[in-house]
């Protein structure tokens, strides 16, 4: 079992990173392609979809600073937690105003809080980082971002029962997760992470069944669902990874609305839950 020294990590709280970034115009027209959609071509001035500044700020880490699993070796802004797998665990957000393409934008990245906890197999490791992002009028929107480290699986390590996921929709997109499209969404957010790609490190190194359907993927699914179904601006949404998709079967993106509110959630297709998520209109 991997020690985690608590202390030492939790030296990073209060560490921030401002980052400087432009909102070009090829990758808003590439994800739109990604996501199947009809939009126009994208011109200067034209709002960025909810979500879609994760298609900026993006880590340039050196080839030679990348860490066994792809990701840049730990330390630096975040802190070097000592725990192999890292996933993102889920986000909050808060929407001011919208961003919108050729803005020259700006991410001030706190790290807020850094806990450890034990849970059956072993420590877990919680960090949160807040980002709050401005355009040419000031704060547009404000994320915090949780991330969850954890050791690998130990022999004979039970996954955590899977826990069903509501059948009340008022509206289904099914998802077919092919190797493209995951690979269009590791290039579009310069994500190296060898759990989306790397077939043979995914299921002999960290254990799993296949490849690793990205969890900001499903939330921009879940968010693209929304935006296919009600015309209304978010002024914020959560969501919470629950359990890991992966490419060896397709997964359904569902959505209920309820006035302001909308549920959204991510379902396997044994049925189970992958991500919910809730949205609020304005």
């Amino acid at each position: 079992m991997t020690d985690v020294n608590t202390d030492h990590l939790r030296s990073w709280i209060g560490r921030q990173e401002i980052l400087l970034d432009q909102i070009t115009r090829f990758p808003v027209a590439a994800l739109s392609a990604t996501l199947d959609r009809d939009d126009q071509v994208p011109k200067g001035g034209d709002e960025l979809p909810p979500l879609w500044h994760w298609l900026y700020f993006l880590p340039t880490a050196r080839q030679s600073a990348l860490g066994p699993d792809g990701h840049p070796a730990r330390g630096g802004f975040l802190p070097p937690v000592p725990l192999p797998r890292r996933m993102w665990a889920g986000g909050r957000l808060m929407f001011h105003q919208p961003l919108r393409v050729g803005e020259t934008i700006t991410r001030v990245s706190t790290v807020q809080d850094v806990t450890v906890k034990h849970g059956r197999n072993g420590p877990l490791c919680f960090v949160l980082v807040r980002h709050d992002i401005s355009g040419n009028d000031g704060l547009a929107l404000v994320e915090e971002h949780d991330i969850v480290y954890r050791d690998m699986p130990g022999p004979g390590e039970a996954p955590a029962a899977p826990k069903p996921a509501r059948t009340d929709d008022a509206w289904r997109r099914d998802i077919q997760p092919t190797d493209p499209l995951l690979f269009r969404y590791s290039a579009l957010t310069f994500n190296s992470h060898r759990i989306h790609y790397d077939r043979r490190y995914v299921t002999e190194t960290e254990g799993y069944p296949g490849l690793v359907v990205h969890g900001p993927l499903i939330a921009t699914l879940l968010m693209d669902l929304l935006r296919r179904n009600a015309d209304r601006p978010v002024g914020s949404f959560r969501f919470r990874a629950v359990s890991p998709l992966f490419d060896t079967a397709p997964f359904s993106v569902h959505g209920a609305p309820d006035g302001d509110n909308v549920a959204l959630w991510a379902r396997s297709a044994e049925g189970n839950l992958a991500m919910e998520a809730e949205a609020t209109l304005t």
